[in-house]
C-alpha cells in the first residue's frame, strides 16, 4: 500500500487526451477549471447580493486576469527564471516550440510564474478598475476571496504535470517523481501548496469576506501576507529552481514571498483607518 502510494505520480499521465498529434495536457485543464471555479464563485456573490456589479464585469475580469496570469506569468518566467536561454531562443517566449537539430519540436508552455502572474493580474484589475471608475480595492476585493480556490487547481495541475516537486526527504509521505532524474523520495511540495495557499487560505478570506467588506485593501493585503507566509515556509521542502539555486540561503520564491508579506503590512498602515460606509 505505501509503495502505491509513494508512486502515485507514475500512475498519473499529464495528457488528458488527444486528437490525432494534438495533446492536451491535464495542466492546462487545470488553468480553465481554475478560472470557471473563480468565475462561479464571483456570480454566487453577486446572486447572494454580496455586491452590486454585474455578471458582464464578471466576465471582463476573468478575461483581464487570464490575459494578466497568461502574459505575466510567462514573461515572469522568461526574466527571472532562464533569461539568458530566451535571449538567444525568443520565439519560445511566445511560441510552445523549441527549435533543434531535427527542426521544431512542440513543447508546450513549460514555464509559469506566480510572481510575474500577480504583477499581470493588480495591472489588469487597474486598466479594468479605470475603465469602469471602480475603486480598485473594491474591485480587488471582491476578487480576492476566490482566487484561492482557483490557485488549489493550479496546484494540482503543477503535481498532475509530475513539476515543481520538493527536496529529497526519508518521510512516508513522499512520492517519486518520473521526472525526477535522481529518482530519490521526494516531497509532494505542490500538494502542500494546494492545501495551504488554497484550501486553508480559500477558508480564511471567504469567512471573512462580508466582515471585511468595508475595510478598504485590507482583504487583499491578507491575501498576500496569507499566501507569502505559506509559501515562504513551504519553500524550504520544494525543490530550488536549477537555474537560480539559493540566494543567501534563501530560494527566489522565498525572497517574493518576503516582498508581498512586507507589501501587505504597507497596505494595512495605509488602509487600516479608512473606512466605506
Amino acid at each position: 500500500m505505501l509503495q502505491f502510494y509513494q508512486n502515485i505520480p507514475h500512475y498519473l499521465d499529464p495528457i488528458a487526451f488527444s486528437v490525432g498529434s494534438f495533446s492536451i495536457r491535464w495542466y492546462s485543464l487545470m488553468y480553465l477549471i481554475a478560472f470557471a471555479v473563480v468565475y462561479f464563485l464571483l456570480i454566487w456573490r453577486i446572486k447572494k447580493g454580496e455586491s452590486n456589479f454585474n455578471r458582464d464585469l464578471i466576465v471582463d475580469i476573468i478575461f483581464y486576469s487570464m490575459l494578466g496570469v497568461l502574459i505575466g506569468g510567462r514573461l515572469g518566467y522568461v526574466v527571472f527564471y532562464n533569461l539568458p536561454y530566451f535571449i538567444s531562443n525568443p520565439l519560445e517566449i511566445i511560441l510552445p516550440l523549441q527549435i533543434t537539430d531535427y527542426g521544431l519540436l512542440v513543447t508546450g508552455f513549460y514555464g509559469m510564474s506566480y510572481f510575474g502572474g500577480l504583477v499581470g493580474v493588480i495591472l489588469g484589475l487597474v486598466i479594468l478598475a479605470r475603465k469602469n471608475n471602480i475603486s480598485f480595492w473594491k474591485l480587488s476585493d471582491f476578487i480576492i476571496p476566490a482566487v484561492p480556490a482557483g490557485y488549489f487547481f493550479g496546484r494540482i495541475g503543477n503535481f498532475l504535470n509530475g513539476e515543481l516537486y520538493g527536496r529529497v526527504t526519508d518521510k512516508i509521505w513522499g512520492m517519486y517523481f518520473p521526472s525526477d532524474p535522481l529518482g530519490l523520495l521526494r516531497h509532494p511540495s505542490q500538494l502542500y501548496e494546494a492545501f495551504f495557499e488554497g484550501i486553508v487560505l480559500f477558508a480564511v478570506l471567504w469567512l471573512l469576506r462580508n466582515k471585511l467588506r468595508n475595510r478598504p485593501g485590507i482583504l487583499s493585503g491578507l491575501y498576500l501576507f496569507g499566501y507569502g507566509f505559506f509559501r515562504f515556509f513551504i519553500e524550504f521542502f520544494r525543490q530550488p529552481d536549477h537555474q537560480i539555486g539559493l540566494i543567501s540561503g534563501l530560494t527566489l520564491g522565498q525572497l517574493f514571498s518576503l516582498i508581498l508579506v512586507f507589501m501587505a503590512v504597507a497596505i494595512y498602515l495605509l488602509q487600516r483607518d479608512k473606512k466605506v460606509i
